[in-house]
């Protein structure tokens, strides 16, 4: 019974998802769902992001969390446009749902963006199942939860198009085997782009930011 229930809840929300990412499409907005575990840098990627091309192209941003304008306040000292969605009140659910982006989106001035990120709560299993309209899902993992996280939580890295290998500063530190996390990346999606970076310095974020605007710059990406 429960899997029956978890099939419609996926096929309604589905259906949803495909009208927000007509509507992105639409408006010629690049929207995408960023993933990864509390403590990842997703936040601190955004930032870091609009800091760097803020200048270049429009960003506006979606932030979902179980209770808290935390993140939301952070991004809206930046001058960008937020909007914040809190699961508390709907039961405290761990992902975003593609009806949440559809009404976030809509407070939006869709017309003025370039690029949409979605951030979505932080985990690295519920959020994975739920399509959220976004164009791409992009899935930050940090070096401080090892090279393992992607056999763990394969989905996740499934169903993402790129990977960003964020706190790049710690890694001589942590001696984390890079090379190692990569394969184990590849094993479940080979044809997943991996950035490696830093929110905290900015290494790497040349790459980085270079696909996102050619992703953007296309327009139409589905």
């Amino acid at each position: 019974m429960e899997i029956n229930v978890l099939k419609k809840v996926l096929s309604a929300n589905d259906a949803v998802a495909k009208r927000v990412r007509e509507i992105f499409l639409e408006k010629r907005v690049f929207a995408v769902n960023l993933m990864g575990s509390p403590g990842a840098g997703k936040t601190a990627v955004i930032e870091k992001t609009i800091e760097l091309i803020g200048d270049k192209l429009n960003i506006g941003v979606i932030e979902g969390d179980i209770f808290s304008t935390v993140d939301a306040a952070r991004i809206a000292k930046l001058n960008t446009p937020v909007v914040q969605i809190n699961t508390g009140p709907f039961g405290g659910d761990c992902h975003l749902e593609a009806g949440w982006i559809k009404d976030a989106a809509s407070s939006l001035d869709l017309e003025k963006l370039d690029i949409l990120f979605i951030e979505n709560v932080g985990n690295l299993v519920c959020p994975a199942e739920f399509d959220t309209g976004a164009n791409r899902n992009v899935v930050v993992l940090s070096l401080p939860e090892g090279d393992d996280k992607p056999v763990k939580y394969p989905l996740m890295f499934r169903v993402s198009g790129a990977m960003l290998v964020n706190k790049l500063d710690l890694a001589e530190i942590l001696q984390v085997d890079m090379s190692h996390l990569k394969e184990n990346a590849r094993k479940v999606n080979s044809s997943l782009e991996i950035f490696e970076v830093s929110a905290l310095t900015g290494e790497g974020f040349n790459l980085w930011t270079e696909w996102l605007i050619g992703m953007a710059n296309k327009k139409s990406v589905k």
